[in-house]
Order: structure tokens, then C-alpha cells, then sequence
């Protein structure tokens, strides 16, 4: 997924190393070999970047298998992949609104 690709989300994929528990995908380490702590980037007018060691499950507590260590979440609520963004957002001209910086 390139930098102009759906969600947004750069194909760099360095630090990431072994299988996350359960899922197929990678999962992001720290400098000490343990998992990073996940942390989460909202895009202007796009998704929600989400790194890390994170779990993603539904309101009823059922696990959603990311299958990798970066997501782009959507945030416009038009992705045929919900939770996941797929770039619809694009083509929606969906506006965030202002950020809090700080």
C-alpha cells in the first residue's frame, strides 16, 4: 500500500519483526525485542493509523484479526470494509474537521 493508496498508509514496514500472537500478521517491537506500545495517527480528512500491539474486537468482545501490525481504520464511516479504511474517504471528500494539537 503506497503512500497514495487506500488509507493513506505508508509501505515502509521497517520494525516489524515475527507473527503476532494469534493473527497472521507482524507485530512492531521496541528497541528491546518486546512488543511497541500501539499507538494511533489520525490522518488529515483520512483514516486512523493504528501501530503497535494493539487488539481490535467488537463491541460484543469478539476478536477482529487485523492480519498485520499497521491498520488504517476508517473515521468517514463509508468503507466497505469497516472497521478497516479501504479509501472510500477519497472520493467522499471526507472532512475531519479541526484537530486539537498539543
Amino acid at each position: 500500500m503506497g503512500p497514495n493508496g487506500p488509507g493513506h498508509a505508508p509501505a515502509r514496514r521497517s520494525g516489524f519483526a515475527g507473527a503476532r500472537a494469534g493473527t497472521s500478521g507482524l507485530m512492531r517491537t521496541d528497541d528491546t525485542g518486546e512488543p511497541a506500545a500501539a499507538t494511533i495517527t489520525p490522518y488529515q480528512d483520512g483514516p486512523l493509523l493504528v501501530r503497535g500491539d494493539f487488539a481490535l474486537v467488537t463491541p460484543d468482545g469478539e476478536r477482529i484479526d487485523a492480519r498485520r501490525g499497521t491498520v488504517a481504520l476508517c473515521r468517514c464511516g463509508r468503507s466497505a470494509l469497516k472497521p478497516f479504511c479501504d479509501g472510500t474517504h477519497k472520493m467522499v471528500n471526507f472532512r475531519a474537521g479541526t484537530t486539537r494539537e498539543g
